[in-house]
C-alpha cells in the first residue's frame, strides 16, 4: 500500500527553536540564575519589614519557559526519535523491507561520524583558546556557572594534549568534556538513535498497530526507568513517526479541522504550563506547589520533577502540533528552518562563544588585580557584570555573532564533515556483494513470505 508521504520541515523549525532555547538557558545560566526560580527571594523568609518582592516576567509560567530551557535538549531527543523512524516505517509500510534494512544500516554507521567529526574540530577549537588563556576572564567573573565551565590553562604542553585526547573519549564514555560541559548531552542522543535503529530491526514485521503499541510500551519503560528527557522522548519520537504515516488516521485528520481548533491549542498551553515547572525552589509560589504535589503523585519515586514535567510537557505540545497543519505551516516558514539548519553549529559553538566574546563584552577584558591578603597577593575580587543597559545592547550582537559564525560553520564544516563520513563509507561498505548462489537469507521470514506469494500465484487461475 503506498502511503502519504509527511511534510517533515516543521521539525527543523522545532530544532531550530530548541536551539534558541538552548542558548537562551545558558545566558540565563551564566547572567542571571535567579530566573530558574519562581521568584527571586523566600517570600516567608528572607524578606525584610516593609519589603515587596515582586515575580519578573520571565518567571512566570508560559514566559519562563523560553529562559528554562530544559525543553531544548528533549525536543532534540523527541525529532531523533522521529526523524530515524520516519523513512525505515515508510518502507516497512510499503513493503520495501530490503531497501529499509539498507537505509536502517547505513543510517546507524553514518551517525556515529555525522555527530563526532563536528564535535571533534569544537573540542579542539576550544581546547587550543583555553591553552592561550582565552578563557581566564570567565575564570574570574561574578556567577558559578560561568567559572565552573571555564577550564584553566595546562601549564605543559604534553598534559594539554593528553588532556585534549582524554576529553575526546569521556565527552563519549562518561558525558563530560571539560573544555565544553555542554556536550554532556551529544553521548545520549547518539546512543538513542542506536535505541530506535534496533527498536526498528526488531519491529519491522509487525503490523503498524502493533508497532505503535511497541513504541509506547518503551516509552512508559523509560518513564519507569527515570529517563525523561531522552529515552521517553526518543520512542515517543518514533509512535509520532508511526502515528503521521498511518493512512486510516491521516485521512480522518484530513476530513476534520475540529482537532486543529480544539485539540491543538488545549494541548500547547497545557504542555507550556507543565514545562514551565520551576529548576530551584518550586515551593515558593501556588502555582509550582500545585504541579510539586501533583508530581509526587504520578511521576516515579526519586524522579528529577523539572525534567519530568519537560518531558511530559513536550509530549502535549508535540501532539499540539500533530493536529494542526496550520502550526506546522508555521514552523515550516523559512526563517525558522535557517534556525534548524543551524541549530547543530550553534550548539556545538555558542559555549564557546560566552565564555569569550559575550564575557568580554559583559565585563571586559582585563583580569582584576591581584591583591595582598596575609602577607600573600591573591587573587582579587570578582569582575562584576555592566549595567542592564549594557547587557540589552550587547547582547543582541552577540547573538548576531554567534549565528554569523554558525552559518558559515554550517557552510563549510558540516560538509566538509559529510565528505570525510561518505569517504570512510565508501572504504568499508561493500557496495558490490552478492549473496552466493544457495546461500540462506539472513531474514528468512522475508523469503518465506515471497514463497508463499509465489505459491499462491501459482494456485490462481489464468
Amino acid at each position: 500500500m503506498s502511503v502519504r508521504q509527511e511534510n517533515v520541515k516543521w521539525v527543523d523549525g522545532l530544532r531550530g527553536i530548541a536551539s534558541v532555547l538552548v542558548v537562551f538557558t545558558h545566558l540565563a545560566r551564566g547572567f542571571d540564575e535567579s530566573l530558574f526560580k519562581p521568584i527571586s527571594k523566600d517570600p516567608y523568609q528572607d524578606l525584610q519589614p516593609g519589603e515587596v518582592v515582586t515575580v519578573r516576567y520571565l518567571q512566570l509560567p508560559f514566559l519562563r519557559v523560553l529562559v528554562q530551557g530544559r525543553i531544548g535538549v528533549s525536543i532534540f531527543s523527541l525529532v531523533t526519535g522521529y526523524v530515524c523512524a520516519l523513512k525505515p516505517i515508510r518502507q516497512f509500510r510499503a513493503g520495501q523491507m530490503d531497501a529499509a534494512f539498507s537505509g536502517i544500516a547505513k543510517s546507524a554507521f553514518r551517525r556515529t561520524p555525522r555527530l563526532v567529526f563536528p564535535t571533534t574540530i569544537a573540542t579542539i577549537i576550544s581546547w587550543f583558546i583555553c591553552q592561550f588563556g582565552v578563557f581566564e576572564v570567565a575564570n574570574h567573573v561574578e556567577g558559578w556557572w560561568l567559572n565552573y565551565s571555564s577550564p584553566n590553562m595546562t601549564p605543559y604542553i604534553g598534559q594539554a594534549i593528553q588532556s585534549l585526547f582524554l576529553n575526546f573519549i569521556t565527552t563519549w564514555s562518561k558525558m563530560w568534556n571539560v573544555y565544553d560541559i555542554n556536550m554532556w548531552t551529544l553521548q545520549p542522543l547518539l546512543k538513542g538513535a542506536f535505541w530506535v535503529y534496533v527498536f526498528l530491526f526488531t519491529t519491522a514485521y509487525l503490523k503498524p498497530r502493533h508497532r505503535m503499541m511497541m513504541a509506547l510500551g518503551t516509552f512508559v519503560y523509560f518513564w519507569v526507568a527515570n529517563d525523561s528527557a531522552f529515552g521517553m522522548q526518543f520512542f515517543f519520537g518514533v509512535f509520532l513517526s508511526e502515528l503521521s504515516q498511518d493512512p486510516g488516521h491521516v485521512t480522518w485528520l484530513k476530513e476534520r479541522r475540529w482537532p486543529g481548533r480544539a485539540i491543538t491549542p488545549t494541548f500547547i498551553v497545557i504542555g507550556l504550563y507543565l514545562a514551565s515547572y520551576p529548576e530551584k525552589n518550586p515551593e515558593w509560589r501556588p502555582w509550582s506547589v500545585f504541579l510539586m504535589d501533583w508530581g509526587h503523585v504520578i511521576f516515579p519515586k526519586e524522579a528529577e520533577l523539572p525534567r519530568y514535567y519537560t518531558g511530559l510537557g513536550l509530549e502535549f505540545i508535540a501532539l499540539g502540533i500533530h493536529f494542526s497543519p496550520t502550526v506546522k505551516d508555521v514552523l515550516s516558514n523559512k526563517y525558522l528552518l535557517w534556525f534548524g539548519k543551524n541549530s547543530f553549529a550553534v550548539y556545538l559553538l555558542h559555549g564557546t562563544l560566552i565564555r569569550t566574546v559575550l564575557v568580554w563584552m559583559i565585563f571586559g577584558i582585563h583580569l582584576p588585580a591581584d591583591v595582598e591578603q596575609d602577607g600573600k597577593m591573591v587573587p582579587g575580587p570578582a569582575l562584576k557584570q555592566c549595567g542592564r543597559i549594557g547587557w540589552y545592547f550587547w547582547v543582541p550582537i552577540w547573538l548576531v555573532i554567534l549565528y554569523s559564525i554558525a552559518n558559515q560553520w554550517t557552510k563549510h564544516v558540516d560538509p566538509f564533515c559529510a565528505r570525510l563520513t561518505q569517504r570512510l563509507e565508501r572504504y568499508v561498505f561493500d557496495e558490490k556483494y552478492v549473496a552466493p548462489e544457495g546461500a540462506r537469507p539472513i531474514l528468512p521470514l522475508q523469503q518465506s513470505q515471497e514463497r508463499e506469494k509465489t505459491e499462491l500465484s501459482q494456485q490462481l487461475p489464468k
